[in-house]
């Protein structure tokens, strides 16, 4: 049952007691907890019913051109039945176009339901971020282990290190001083939040405000506290995300090039249908004829047998236009991309995205772990140099928790001074993280903070030469290490045995600082310290000099203190402040905790008194850096015309510093229009919010919740922008699930974002985005080229099919045969066309529109052109054989054959009628005779060789063809058929499937040809060679008028 939220964040801990009626030290009955359970029902995911397999195998024929060749498949079918019946003859060679359409459909159907069954994991992956098990108080007693499933609103949970968050939850007392939670792949934000127990008077107000709200799937990294379950199940923001996640599946739209290709479809369907009307009622004259009286017909004689055969004929000719190797091709080419891109990191999971990338025209991208690190790293720090008005500052190269990334800028202080060796000891000391390696990835046990001070001191060396000298020999020889875990961090630990730690004094909201109390090599304690600057400057006294040299903080030196602070947090540095304290009063001799003066440490309210009086030693900055390779890849996106918005769930003011330092914005531009928080961009009209997107330029939006992120992608496509999301969190995966290209990190992305996104980058890296839409620009290019290819050798077949039926000759190629030319010899030269190499200024065009036509008036005028010519060769050839003894000093009756007149091939059907007509048999190559037992058989049995010549004809123009079709607009003089030579090898490749089913005589009978003479061969050459000149003043002209085009353009 589905319940309001019941706001706890803005309620007291009392006042949610009282709500959820329960006690602290109590918790719920177990009778109120099947009570609770039957209203809130159990705390678990929903599990959404995956579509049947017979649903989407309906789905794969949900396609115009597949529709088509179902409807052809089932008419050829009925057609070889009857003939068969009527001629008591049903041989193989009938039902072999039938066959071979229907398999191609099933190839396709099975092709895409793997792909969509394989598809759908993210709901799934979700699931796994829920926590198992829970210590829970139920009836006065905590059960350790309660199944998480079993929690119901109400339950008191308790919380400690490491825990992963089984529920919603109010933070209802704390058990140590402090309590953080890492939730960045909840809410982005890139450091650990520490979370409280005080009321936030807001009732709307975004998650990362909530601080005394715990949320399911999110991972307690320091402290213990006890809780209030809030929200369980689908009511957890987790289980608002799989809503959002299913909600987002729901608007999937198609993309681009299927929008594409099923309007082809249906135009195709259109012209198939009227070409086929009228091819067959040009030839009605041959099965329906009458007599006219008074100017009435009457007596109709109508001919069943003549009225199928030419209806075959119409079939024949859709099945001509129909591109059957198209969708194989299409998928043949997506699948050589994604092998590219995997090439270049960029591993691809669904197939329509390799092209989608190509007309992306909105990169939207997540800040932390996108075009940040998500790796803390020290990137400056200063200390006071000889004198208190001056100051060192020291730059810190190197954006990973590798600590042998990057170094010290400049750095010569090797024998470091007294105030170094204290910035030192207190990173080393006053930490608790550890760094681990993982598969080459260096990650971080505890605070990512504490880590980043770790990588520093292992940067900075140690005083002692000789033991330097032998940490570096040690990290040398781990170089050589497959996987480091954990890392060895030899300076940190050389501080750590140098000096004994006795006690930790936790960090607190208050005073804003943490400290331990160590034993020194001369074995007087002392008290290290880090924290917020401005807290420990109130509680500072004096300042250590370069020199060692302790000396009292005066307004000038303060004042120099906080200027640097400033400046370094203007650079969204968090900057962390070091002191110490040497005169620790009743705990100089504190051992442990038997020690008299150990009350002191028990106490939180006494750490503000220890931590006084304190000695400042520096300043250290720290941020999640951005990605080197980020700046170029914006300048990219420029160049290419994609804009760039950056969506983040960090604060406004560190999401500015770091597109500023990308160079999102360019210098000195105001932010103003285009930096918002999420909260601030949804309160805008819709109509202020369309403006503000369509403003050209970088846009940024902070402290974004999942919905906005959504709601702005949505927004973006309904404006007719193609959307590429990026991203690596669990509040991503929304977004990354109803944009057009969802992309997901490899390394550092959730299981959840890789499995919502359609592309996912091995590497991380930002670039490989402009890579992969380099890439996807590429393929749509030559996806073009096979498919201009491809419609313009149907048009060729369908101009040969309809001059046939025009002129009344017998028909020059047969079904089976412009099957075989569609699917085999037109397939490995379409395919090789996708090896095509991308021009060299791909990335220097702006994105094409999703409405662009996918063959332009002038493209289509042009292969029309070329189809006409394709169409008058074939059938050409066909009319010299019959009625012309030579052609161009080639010998065309040197097999024998009879000559007939023009009008008699025309006129062929009447042959019956024709006095004293004879055929004489003839040879083929080889040394076959075809014979006929009856003369008007030579149109029919004895085309034979006429229809191979046909066939030849067609398939070797075709081969030229697939050579215009390099590129659309460039000559085969600047752009040779060698650049790619796939395509030669694919040519030759047809060429040698044709001649084995020419001299194959079992596949010869199959498909009604013969094998040919040398001087036949060269008769093909000679006719199908001009295809090329065609093409190439076509495309002068094209190009003529482009320049012209652009003349104006600039004039004007």
């Amino acid at each position: 049952m589905e319940e309001k939220p019941f706001p706890a964040w803005s309620w007291s801990v009392e006042q949610c007691l009282k709500e959820y009626n329960v006690k602290l030290d109590k918790g719920l009955a177990t009778y109120e907890v099947e009570r609770r359970r039957e209203r809130y029902g159990w705390n678990e995911l929903n599990k959404e019913k995956g579509k049947p397999l017979w649903h989407l195998v309906l789905e794969q024929f949900d396609d115009m051109l597949v529709k088509i060749l179902i409807v052809a498949a089932f008419i050829s079918f009925m057609l070889a039945y009857l003939q068969g019946h009527e001629s008591e003859n049903s041989g193989f060679e009938a039902y072999v176009e039938p066959f071979v359409i229907l398999l191609i459909l099933v190839l396709n159907a099975m092709v895409g339901v793997w792909q969509e069954s394989n598809a759908e994991k993210a709901l799934e992956a979700l699931k796994v971020l829920q926590c198992e098990s829970a210590k829970v108080m139920r009836d006065g007693y905590f059960l350790p282990d309660l199944p998480a499933r079993e929690l119901v609103p109400g339950d008191i949970v308790e919380l400690r290190v490491g825990d992963k968050v089984p529920a919603d939850m109010r933070v209802a007392s704390l058990k140590t001083s402090t309590l953080r939670v890492e939730q960045s792949s909840l809410t982005g934000e890139s450091m650990p939040v520490l979370k409280c127990t005080g009321p936030i008077f807001m009732d709307d107000c975004d998650l990362q405000a909530k601080e005394n709200m715990v949320f399911a799937g999110t991972t307690v990294v320091n402290g213990s506290c006890l809780c209030i379950v809030s929200s369980t199940g689908m009511q957890t923001e987790i289980g608002k995300i799989q809503a959002q996640i299913h909600e987002a599946a729901l608007d999937e739209g198609e993309t681009p090039l299927k929008k594409k290709l099923d309007e082809f479809g249906g135009q195709l369907t259109t012209v198939i249908g009227i070409v086929c009307l009228v091819v067959w009622g040009i030839n009605h004259k041959y099965f329906l004829t009458w007599d006219l009286l008074n100017g009435w017909p009457t007596n109709f004689h109508f001919s069943f047998q003549k009225c199928t055969y030419y209806f075959q004929i119409a079939v024949a000719l859709a099945v001509a236009a129909i591109p059957e190797g198209l969708p194989a091709v299409i998928t043949t080419c997506l699948s050589l991309g994604t092998r590219k891109m995997a090439q270049k990191n960029a591993i691809v999971r669904k197939l329509p995205s390799v092209e989608t990338l190509g007309c992306t025209s909105v990169i939207c991208s997540d800040k932390t772990g996108t075009l940040t690190t998500n790796q803390m790293s020290v990137m400056e720090f200063f200390t006071l140099g000889g004198k208190t008005t001056t100051s060192r500052v020291f730059h810190v190269q190197g954006t990973t928790y590798d600590p042998k990334d990057g170094g010290i800028v400049d750095w010569s202080c090797y024998n470091m001074d007294a105030n170094l060796q204290s910035v030192a000891e207190i990173c080393a000391l006053c930490n608790d993280a550890g760094i681990y390696c993982n598969d080459n990835v260096y990650r971080v046990t505890g605070s990512s903070t504490d880590a980043a001070l770790k990588v520093l001191v292992e940067k900075m060396g140690v005083p002692d030469s000789k033991v330097r000298n032998k940490i570096w020999d040690v990290q040398h020889i781990t170089n050589f290490m497959s996987d480091c875990c954990p890392v060895k961090l030899g300076c940190c630990d050389w501080w750590t045995r140098r000096a004994k730690r006795l006690a930790t004094l936790e960090f607190d909201r208050v005073r804003k600082s943490m400290s331990v109390i160590v034993r020194e090599p001369t074995g007087h304690n002392q008290l290290l310290v880090k924290g917020a600057v401005e807290s420990l400057l109130e509680r500072t006294s004096h300042v250590q000099l370069a020199d060692g040299s302790i000396v009292p903080m005066d307004d000038s030196c303060r004042k120099l203190l906080l200027s640097r602070n400033l400046e370094m947090s203007s650079k969204a540095l968090r900057c962390l402040g070091l002191a110490y304290k040497d005169n620790l009063g009743e705990l100089s001799d504190y051992w442990a905790e038997n020690h008299p003066a150990h009350k002191m440490l028990l106490d939180p309210a006494c750490y503000s008194s220890i931590e006084c009086d304190l000695v400042f030693v520096g300043v250290v900055g720290i941020r999640d850096p951005p990605r080197e390779e980020v700046p170029k890849a914006i300048g990219d996106c420029r160049e290419a015309g994609i804009e760039v918005i950056v969506i983040t769930g960090d604060n406004k003011s560190t999401a500015e510093a770091i597109c500023q330092e990308i160079q999102l914005f360019p210098e000195g531009q105001s932010l103003k229009g285009r930096s918002f928080t999420g909260k601030e961009f949804m309160a805008l009209s819709s109509s202020e919010q369309i403006e503000i997107l369509s403003k050209p330029g970088g846009k940024v939006f902070s402290r974004a919740e999942p919905r906005h992120k959504q709601d702005i992608v949505r927004m973006l496509k309904e404006m007719g922008e193609i959307v590429a999301m990026t991203g690596d969190g669990v509040n991503d995966a929304p977004a990354l699930k109803l944009a057009d290209i969802g992309i997901a990190m490899g390394i550092t992305g959730t299981e959840v974002a890789k499995e919502a996104s359609d592309m996912v980058l091995a590497d991380d890296n930002f670039s490989t985005i402009v890579s992969a839409v380099a890439e996807g620009r590429s393929i749509y290019n030559n996806m073009k080229a096979f498919i201009r290819y491809m419609i313009s050798s149907n048009i060729g077949e369908v101009i040969s099919i309809f001059l046939t039926a025009a002129l009344g000759i017998p028909e020059c190629m047969i079904p089976v045969q412009l099957l075989w030319v569609n699917l085999v010899t037109d397939g490995p030269p379409a395919t090789a066309l996708g090896f095509n190499p991308p021009d060299v200024d791909v990335m220097r065009k702006p994105p094409r529109k999703c409405d662009d036509a996918l063959i332009n008036c002038w493209v289509l005028f042009r292969y029309l052109v070329i189809g006409t010519y394709v169409g008058m060769a074939t059938v050409g050839i066909f009319v010299l054989w019959y009625t012309q003894p030579s052609f161009l000093g080639i010998d065309l009756v040197s097999d024998g054959h009879t000559l007939v007149e023009l009008a008699q091939l025309q006129n062929w059907g009447e042959c019956s009628s024709w006095l004293n007509f004879n055929a004489t048999p003839f040879t083929v190559a080889g040394g076959r005779l075809i014979t006929f037992s009856n003369p008007c058989d030579y149109f029919t049995i004895g085309k034979v060789k006429a229809m191979t010549l046909s066939l030849s004809v067609l398939v070797a123009i075709e081969m030229f063809n697939s050579l215009n079709a390099l590129s659309e607009e460039n000559s085969l003089v600047t752009m040779p058929p060698w650049t790619n030579p796939w395509l030669l090898v694919a040519m030759m490749f047809s060429m040698g499937l044709h001649c084995l089913i020419m001299y194959v005589p079992l596949l010869a009978s199959v498909f009604g040809i013969v094998p040919l003479t040398l001087d036949e061969w060269l008769l093909i050459a000679i006719v199908s060679t001009p295809v090329i000149f065609i093409d190439e003043f076509l495309k002068y002209i094209g190009r003529s008028g482009l320049r012209l085009g652009k003349k104006k353009v600039k004039t004007a």
